[in-house]
């Protein structure tokens, strides 16, 4: 019995294993679903101040078939993101040139119904500022007489604060970059509608010792990924919109793992089999968007209706914008 329960574990930590407990592939260093309503129109030249509070809880995962991973039991993310933005009045090709900085602060549970794991536990936990999220050129246009708006990030840069603890399954830290450039675009056909859309795609440097449940640290460059948030609106009053907010992620490309003769052959193929597993999920639910005077507020749910490689919940968002 202690033998079935042990590779019932393994196989749940090969499901889990990438720096966050949320994907099998790929960095998943976004927060999808982070954006949606009216996302392109950026705001005039200024300083702003945004604060997202993020809950995330699932009680399924999938694995590559769709077939539910019986050892995982519940994870459940907290995070209050502050992000700060700088508009000026400095115009490249008819674009307001900016900046943007994100501090997420995560907190993660993650619970097993078998102890899994470095530690051989069924709960893990772990709060930090994982990384801090910086680009250098922002870029902002206003077309068709206020119809279409759109934003360029060359690149979003994922910095790294704090090593990963290789023994903590729910460790946010991580000790790889991702680059992430950014398009997004807000489209009015009339004045009450608009369709808005932030897509990005990543890419991630090498992690170096990569954990894993045979006590083997595995250097592993975490695959591509494609994602995009989304939301249809509706103007229901001045100042008030309503609609479907979500998001979409895809993992491109696979996983790299650096695998070498020091590790068991049978650990090997296992490794390598999981580089192939794409994670995968998409989410919709509604959003309320309300504006008085300076400030902006927007709440939204998003349950997941597909997932593959990964868990599948509900997100909850609060976002509170403040212009100075």
């Amino acid at each position: 019995m202690k033998k079935v329960k042990l590779l019932f574990g393994i196989f749940a930590i090969l499901i889990m294993l990438s720096a966050t407990p949320l994907f099998a592939g790929g960095g998943g260093s976004y927060p999808n679903g982070a954006e949606g309503f009216l996302v392109g129109i950026a705001p005039p030249p200024g300083f702003y101040a945004e604060s997202y509070t993020y809950h995330y809880s699932a009680d399924t995962m999938k694995d590559n078939t769709g077939k539910h991973i019986g050892a995982f039991d519940k994870v459940s993310v907290w995070a209050e993101v502050f992000r700060f933005i700088w508009i000026s009045k400095y115009q490249i090709l008819g674009g307001n040139y900016g900046q943007h900085v994100f501090f997420p602060f995560l907190n993660v549970d993650l619970d097993f119904k078998v102890p899994v794991g470095p530690k051989a536990k069924s709960h893990y936990s772990d709060f930090n500022l994982p990384y801090i999220i910086y680009s250098p050129f922002v870029w902002t246009f206003h077309k068709m007489g206020g119809k279409l708006h759109y934003v360029f990030s060359l690149v979003d840069i994922y910095i790294p604060t704090d090593d990963q603890d290789d023994d903590n399954m729910a460790n946010v830290s991580h000790n790889y970059w991702t680059f992430e450039p950014v398009f997004a675009i807000t489209y009015l056909p009339t004045k009450n509608w608009a369709l808005s859309m932030k897509f990005m795609y990543d890419w991630n440097t090498e992690q170096d010792d990569a954990p894993t449940v045979y006590g083997f640290n595995v250097d592993r460059t975490p695959g591509q990924e494609f994602h995009f948030d989304y939301s249809f609106s509706y103007q229901w009053a001045k100042d008030f919109r309503v609609g479907l907010t979500g998001y979409a992620y895809m993992q491109t490309t696979d996983d790299d793992y650096d695998i070498d003769s020091s590790i068991p052959a049978p650990v090997q193929k296992l490794l390598k089999a999981d580089e192939g597993h794409h994670s995968a999920k998409f989410a919709i639910g509604p959003g309320l968007w309300f504006h008085k005077k300076n400030m902006f507020f927007m709440l939204k749910a998003q349950p997941e209706i597909y997932a593959r490689n990964t868990t599948k919940g509900t997100a909850f968002w609060f976002k509170f914008i403040y212009a100075f």
